[in-house]
C-alpha cells in the first residue's frame, strides 16, 4: 500500500516538473531544510559543566539537567540517612548476679 502511494506521488511530481520551466523544476529538486535550525544560534554560547562549573546559566541544557537531578538525589538520600540513623533497636540485657 505504501509503495503504491509513493509511486503515485513520484509520478505526480514528475508530471508537474515536466510541465514547468527548467529553472523552476531544478529549484524543486533541491532539498530544503527550513526548520533545521543548525545555522544561527541565539544567546551566549553554551559550555560544558566542567569548563565553567560556577555559572549554571552558561551550561548546556543536558548538563544542567544531570547536575540538578544528581543534586536532588543527594538531598533526598542524605535526608533519608540523617532522619533514619537514630531508629536502631536497643538491646536490653539484664545481668543477673
Amino acid at each position: 500500500m505504501a509503495a503504491a502511494w509513493m509511486a503515485a506521488r513520484q509520478s505526480a511530481s514528475l508530471i508537474r516538473l515536466t510541465s514547468q520551466s527548467s529553472t523552476q523544476a531544478a529549484s524543486r529538486l533541491i532539498p530544503q531544510r527550513n526548520l533545521s535550525g543548525g545555522g544561527d544560534h541565539h544567546g551566549p554560547p553554551r559550555v560544558n559543566i566542567w569548563q565553567d562549573p560556577l555559572s549554571p546559566s552558561k551550561w548546556k541544557e543536558e548538563h544542567f539537567v544531570i547536575a540538578s537531578l544528581t543534586g536532588w538525589g543527594l538531598l533526598i538520600y542524605g535526608s533519608y540517612k540523617f532522619f533514619t540513623k537514630g531508629k536502631k533497636e536497643e538491646k536490653v540485657t539484664d545481668v543477673v548476679q
